[in-house]
């Protein structure tokens, strides 16, 4: 396993073109063209994946470059962009080379952690074919902007690339960032075109639900001024009289955290004269999703990046699933999983975790919507990963279903899939709504991301490792259930672990999870216990 660092150097350069150039030296235009050269390669990479050929690679840029209200600390954008260590299980194809970039460095022992699931590889043969390139800046900010600031370090890792035509960035976001990264090293980049993210903002994700004939919540997008949420909210009230709460959302929130909650009830009347003012009061006191966010914060931003105001789905149960698909360099579109979602938070937005498949009385319901909207991203050109977050509601015994928001990403729900995936070798069948093993043997996961608490600073990363091999926390491929770990380094100083836990059905998932949890737990709180004074 190599393991580099590096600074500022060399300038970046266009290495589609005949002669080298500086990155800066391109307008978006160049840029456009040099990235849309690269990926009229990803085709024919992605026809010689799998295929066992030498000189295969990846290069994973786990960078979360999205706009956030609540600023990360340190600790936990590192554990952030070692939730994708998972796959590190790619490894178990014999020839493939990895190269695994992150601002600080990994500890050898979740490295390590991870290299152990590997079925039928010698562990020590994967992690010679693997890179851990740390850049060594744990500031709050974008991998990938941080690389960027280092072409030496940009160009040490296009060295671990055996073939750029058989390689490709692995990518968590796909911003500008990720583009011009992609132009740097050299090799395409599977995930949407930068130009295509306005598809996945929330004024943008309403106009593709009404492109693609989908029901959706009644409300109003491209907005951008507090006068805007106010005329929105009016209107709003004019079209559903009988609405009692409406949502507010920035245009780029990410889980949930530019999400805000209007209370609607016991107001003047719909266009009233005094209806306005009311309104305006109700903005400036609406709850925030974002912990931290001030109504002042909230407000510039919206009036930077715009945003909505849509109704909120209200009924006698009301629950968060979502469907992940994926579009492919051939174009074709493919339904890879839903899920449940496990939200909380001060408004009941944020996203902590899933469980997997969803719920059989509405997955075939969202997943037809999912498939209909993933259609209609196809002709647009949409490329790579992405999941169609849905409310469904049941009135009277049935389910509606109503799209709310299209992640152009890897989100919260791909981790845990995947490691499902590729530990098992199974398949989501979308006409039965389950996930089956090469044996026909059901599997059933619940996942989070803050397993949080104080206590949990008492352990470091090695004690975790000491109580998942003494209590028989850690994931058996004979029986195919367990717990696997994610996020681990930000347990000592965070207070927070993420994990997926498998079983053969949804009940024994929870039981796996609730027993990894009470143990975690119990365990945290003895390392924490007061020792005597040996004096």
């Amino acid at each position: 396993m190599t393991s580099l660092s590096g600074y500022a150097g060399r300038p970046g350069r266009d290495r589609q073109g005949d002669e080298p150039r500086l990155l800066a030296d391109l307008d978006e235009d160049g840029r456009n063209a040099a990235f849309g050269r690269l990926q009229a390669r990803l085709p024919d990479v992605w026809r010689s994946m799998r295929l066992n050929e030498a000189d295969e690679s990846v290069v994973v840029v786990p960078s979360v470059s999205l706009d956030r209200v609540n600023a990360r600390a340190g600790a936990v954008n590192q554990a952030m962009e070692e939730r994708y260590l998972f796959l590190l299980l790619l490894l178990r194809q014999p020839r493939l080379r990895m190269v695994y970039v992150t601002s600080g460095p990994v500890d050898p022992a979740i490295v390590e952690y991870y290299l152990a699931l590997l079925s039928g590889v010698i562990p020590s043969h994967a992690k010679a074919r693997l890179s851990m390139v740390s850049v060594g800046d744990l500031t709050p900010r974008p991998l990938s902007e941080k690389l960027l600031e280092r072409p030496r370090l940009l160009a040490d890792i296009a060295a671990l690339v055996p073939n750029p035509r058989r390689s490709h960035l692995v990518p968590y976001t796909t911003t500008t960032l990720e583009r011009d990264l992609a132009i740097e090293l050299g090799i395409p980049m599977y995930g949407a075109d930068p130009r295509h993210l306005a598809l996945g903002t929330k004024s943008g994700c309403r106009k593709l639900f009404d492109e693609s004939g989908v029901t959706y919540p009644v409300g109003f997008e491209d907005l951008s001024s507090l006068d805007d949420i106010v005329t929105a909210l009016s209107e709003l009230r004019t079209r559903r009289p009988d609405a009692s709460v409406a949502m507010v959302k920035l245009n780029e929130g990410v889980s949930g955290s530019g999400n805000a909650v209007v209370d609607l009830s016991r107001l003047p009347g719909p266009g009233s004269s005094d209806e306005r003012a009311a309104l305006l009061e109700r903005v400036h006191t609406m709850e925030l999703e974002g912990r931290t966010v001030t109504h002042e914060t909230y407000l510039a931003k919206f009036q930077q990046k715009g945003g909505i105001v849509e109704e909120r789905i209200v009924g006698d149960e009301v629950l968060s699933p979502s469907v992940q698909l994926r579009i492919t360099p051939m174009g074709e579109l493919e339904v890879l999983s839903t899920h449940d979602q496990i939200l909380g938070g001060p408004t009941g937005q944020s996203y902590l975790g899933c469980t997997f498949p969803a719920a059989p009385g509405y997955a075939r319901l969202i997943t037809d919507e999912a498939k209909a909207i993933g259609a209609r991203l196809a002709e647009l050109g949409v490329l790579g990963r992405f999941a169609v977050d849905f409310v469904v509601v049941r009135n009277e015994g049935a389910w509606t279903a109503y799209a709310i928001e299209v992640n152009l990403r890897k989100g919260g729900t791909t981790h845990p899939f995947l490691t499902l995936q590729f530990l098992t070798d199974g398949r989501y069948h979308g006409d039965t709504g389950l996930f089956t093993t090469p044996g026909g043997r059901e599997k059933h996961l619940m996942a989070t991301d803050h397993l949080e608490d104080p206590n949990l600073r008492g352990l470091r990363v090695d004690d975790l490792f000491d109580i998942v091999a003494r209590t028989g926390l850690h994931f058996d491929p004979a029986s195919g259930t367990g717990v696997v770990f994610h996020m681990i380094s930000s347990v000592t100083e965070a207070g927070r672990v993420g994990m997926t836990a498998v079983g053969d059905s949804a009940q024994q998932a929870r039981q796996v999870y609730d027993r990894a949890e009470r143990i975690l737990l119990a365990e945290a709180l003895a390392a924490i216990a007061p020792r005597p004074v040996r004096a």
